[in-house]
């Protein structure tokens, strides 16, 4: 009896101790993986605050990881914790009086949550505000995430609203990162693909107003700015070069309506600018939304006929294959040539091959594609990476009607020869085109992200640069380098030399309709001519020709960035 009683305590005895660690173990857990969040929502319990941020997120980065391409910036902002304020009225008059705004404009303000309020102020503002020192009123300074002109907005996307609970749920398990529903999230572009990167747990910036059960301000405490060592957003720095790529956006404004710039460094595949047009400021999508159609279409990664820059793939599929010699000859009878009409309506008769490329001569490329087939011209097209819409950090769903295998299809190997029928190309694949043609035949993949940092700037992630493959001979690729220069010094690519440095590249002109002369305009080449660094692609949609509409831009740009020539 004593034995089975002694057994008895012993195994209370564990039991208690099994409760007594289970609990132990379940303190722990509270303290050491939730201790900080239920030490937040302590706090958060007692304090009012108001985010001293538009909009809490990484940045998005120059190349240099320096410049913010959004704009971001910060203004001065008087903060407003209703809660606290004594003699309200008084407050509002004297406060609307300073602004110079009506008094029932401000009154919202002066009731629900802590906020900040929505005007810019002077500094004389500032100063007379600050000496009032009303409990509750104070002004800051507040970040904003957009400056009023960002640039490459249509590669930066912009924010919205979460639709619903069920996106709302959603995004909190993508990450485990928070979301709120009045939260904005990435709608388009880099903001969009890197939601979650970008997302930060909490602003970087607070101010708190700490308070007891009734809301008093409580003494000693006050009101304190709050900063934040590691919110949890990261920063996306690109390979975009911010002053190229503000270059490229002031001659768009000035020169192209609809549109579309590329610049790629030759050395790396990097794009240095990506610009696109009708443009919009992220910052306030609600003005854009009426606008132009496509205004939020990234026209550079969009697909268009390419017209005749296309014609250096057949020359390239024909130089390659020993079909064609620079001195062989065409005969071209303009429009009334039987195979295909020809842009210079009265013919350019007997023709070089390298005349016929420098002129853009379509007759002369229509017999080449013939002597070529189909099968060849999409073998060297695929090649050339025209059928790869892959850019390295800007995951764009591919755009499945381009498709180089309907060039094989009944009566479209000719017109595909010009850039023309089944043909399609964005911007970007026609700059990393000419970029093999630079490499002494190597294709690179092209790239847009670098990196992704933490906010102390501690690299996490990194993007190394694009593959590369042989596309066609050394030999072949100087050779048609010496027939792109001769498009600019004597063909109808005249408009994009840059004097004291050459220039080398092809136009298009690629019909948007039938009834119209209006065509998507296109000129691609690089810059200087010796010692390429550049490979820029102009589209201007609607224009006159390759040669009147696109080349021009070109070499305004290349003129802007490239020093100034002796």
């Amino acid at each position: 009896m004593h034995i089975l009683k002694q057994k008895r305590l012993v195994h209370t005895f564990f039991f208690i101790l099994i409760l007594f660690g289970a609990l132990v173990f379940h303190l722990a857990f509270i303290q050491l993986i939730h201790g900080k969040e239920y030490g937040q929502r302590a706090l958060d319990q007692r304090t009012l605050k108001v985010s001293l941020e538009d909009t809490s997120r990484g940045n998005i980065l120059d190349r240099q990881g320096k410049i913010a391409l959004l704009g971001s910036h910060q203004e001065d902002r008087i903060l407003v914790f209703p809660q606290i304020i004594l003699h309200k009225d008084a407050v509002l008059r004297t406060l609307a009086d300073i602004l110079q705004q009506d008094p029932g404009e401000i009154q919202g303000y002066f009731t629900g949550s802590p906020r900040y309020l929505p005007y810019a102020l002077t500094q004389e503002q500032v100063s007379r505000i600050r000496q009032l020192k009303i409990t509750g009123l104070l002004v800051e300074r507040v970040n904003f995430r957009y400056g009023t002109s960002p640039l490459a907005a249509h590669v930066i996307g912009h924010l919205g609203p979460i639709s619903d609970q069920g996106e709302l749920e959603h995004l909190t398990g993508l990450g485990g990162k928070p979301y709120k529903l009045t939260d904005s999230i990435g709608m388009s572009g880099l903001e969009y693909f890197y939601e979650r990167e970008l997302k930060a747990v909490e602003p970087a910036d607070q101010a708190r107003a700490h308070v007891d059960v009734y809301q008093n301000l409580i003494a000693g405490l006050g009101i304190e700015v709050k900063r934040h060592q590691e919110t949890g957003k990261r920063d996306i720095v690109t390979t975009l070069d911010a002053e190229i790529q503000q270059i490229v956006e002031q001659v768009m404004d000035e020169r192209i309506q609809r549109g579309a710039v590329v610049v790629m460094d030759t050395r790396t595949g990097d794009l240095l600018a990506m610009a696109s047009r009708p443009n919009f400021n992220p910052a306030d999508i609600a003005r854009s939304l009426p606008g132009e159609r496509d205004t939020f279409l990234d026209h550079c990664t969009a697909l268009y006929q390419p017209g005749s820059i296309f014609k250096v793939v057949v020359a390239a599929a024909a130089l390659e294959e020993g079909l064609v010699k620079p001195s062989d000859t065409f005969v071209c009878l303009g429009d009334k040539d039987p195979l295909i009409h020809c842009w210079h309506k009265e013919g350019h008769g007997l023709i070089t091959f390298e005349e016929a490329f420098a002129q853009s001569c379509n007759p002369a490329f229509g017999s080449l594609a013939l002597k070529l087939g189909s099968e060849k011209i999409i073998q060297y097209a695929r090649a050339f990476g025209l059928e790869s819409q892959d850019i390295i950090g800007y995951p764009v769903p591919r755009d499945n009607r381009q498709n180089l295998n309907l060039i094989a299809q009944k009566y479209s190997l000719v017109n595909s020869s010009i850039g023309q029928g089944p043909v399609l190309a964005t911007p970007v694949q026609m700059a990393a085109m000419i970029n093999v043609i630079v490499n002494d035949g190597v294709y690179i993949e092209p790239r847009l992200v670098k990196e992704i940092r933490k906010e102390n700037g501690e690299p996490l992630r990194y993007y190394p640069l694009g593959k590369s493959r042989k596309v066609i001979s050394q030999e072949t690729s100087r050779e048609l380098k010496r027939l792109l220069g001769l498009v600019t010094s004597e063909g109808v690519g005249k408009e994009a030399d840059i004097k004291g440095y050459g220039s080398a590249g092809k136009t298009g002109s690629a019909q948007v309709g039938s009834g119209t002369d209006k065509v998507n305009a296109w000129f691609s080449g690089f810059t200087p001519v010796d010692q390429p660094r550049y490979v820029v692609s102009v589209l201007v949609e609607e224009g006159i020709s390759g040669g009147s509409s696109a080349a021009p831009v070109f070499r305004e740009i290349m003129e802007k960035v490239l020093p100034p020539s002796r």
